[in-house]
């Protein structure tokens, strides 16, 4: 069987099996296990496939039935500028959250020395991001999932920054080191009907601690606002994703607890996604 063969037959089963963009899913798991460039694999169409490397296809298609998400069978995604490591103990990095990285780096002028902190860090996505974009600055990021620090920590040496960020296994409310100038989380924040409704790619597959808001999707971010007036220095700011359908709310619990909103920016789909926020006392 040859290159063109095999993408043939993992397209016609993926196809069969209702999943979305079949032809690319096979090319980008025959190029996990040829490793080679999908550029590589359609000029030389007519290559012939090991019959190890076949196996490995096959069980990594099956694997792409059962709706797994393509970075959890690559083992990676790609987020900002860079490559990220993921596998099933984190969220997947999203497009969307890319905006609380365009909104931070405006107030993060490049030659400066900020302390941030990173709540609820998951891949550390985010920090690292910050970090390869303003180097002087240092980093704490923190998550209740042991498991989810470990992802982080091997991103953060992919990109040769674990001297830059400390990393703690710990739950928000135990957390108590105090004078950042930024905290920038993008906690969980989806209600428990939406969560019911979300695709079989997410709900069977992804962490539902990092997706879960509680029932109204608002039990993460009220700790995260009400930690953060505890953690941020005066006119230190407070940065963070929500829900399309939260503004509103969101406004409210800032304002009672001593901040004052900059702005809410919208995702690329229009949505309310961004909240850019300032300790006032």
């Amino acid at each position: 069987m040859n290159y063109q063969e095999i993408l043939r037959r993992g397209e016609s089963f993926l196809k069969k099996n209702k999943i979305k963009n079949p032809f690319l899913d096979s090319e980008l798991i025959l190029s996990k296990v040829i490793n080679k460039k999908r550029e590589e694999i359609l000029l030389n169409a007519s290559t012939k496939v090991k019959n190890t490397d076949i196996k490995k296809f096959n069980k990594y298609i099956l694997r792409r039935r059962q709706k797994e998400p393509m970075a959890y069978i690559l083992g990676y995604k790609h987020f900002w500028k860079y490559k990220f490591l993921t596998n099933k103990s984190v969220l997947i990095p999203r497009p969307d959250t890319e905006l609380v990285i365009e909104e931070t780096l405006k107030y993060l002028p490049i030659n400066n020395s900020k302390k941030i902190l990173d709540i609820g860090t998951g891949s550390g996505c985010i920090i690292v991001s910050l970090l390869k974009e303003r180097p002087k600055c240092i980093a704490t990021a923190i998550d209740l999932s042991k498991k989810a620090i470990n992802v982080a920590k091997s991103n953060a040496k992919l990109h040769q920054l674990e001297n830059k960020i400390n990393f703690i296994n710990i739950d928000i409310d135990k957390y108590n080191s105090y004078n950042y100038d930024l905290i920038i989380s993008n906690p969980p924040y989806i209600n428990s009907v939406e969560l019911s409704r979300l695709d079989d790619d997410v709900i069977i597959h992804e962490p539902k601690s990092a997706l879960s808001g509680g029932l109204d999707g608002f039990k993460e971010i009220k700790k995260v606002i009400k930690k953060s007036k505890k953690l941020l220095k005066i006119n230190g700011k407070l940065i963070f994703e929500i829900g399309e359908r939260q503004k509103y709310r969101c406004l409210e619990i800032l304002y009672k607890n001593g901040f004052f909103v900059n702005k809410i920016s919208k995702d690329l789909s229009g949505k309310d996604r961004c909240v850019i926020s300032t300790k006032l006392k």
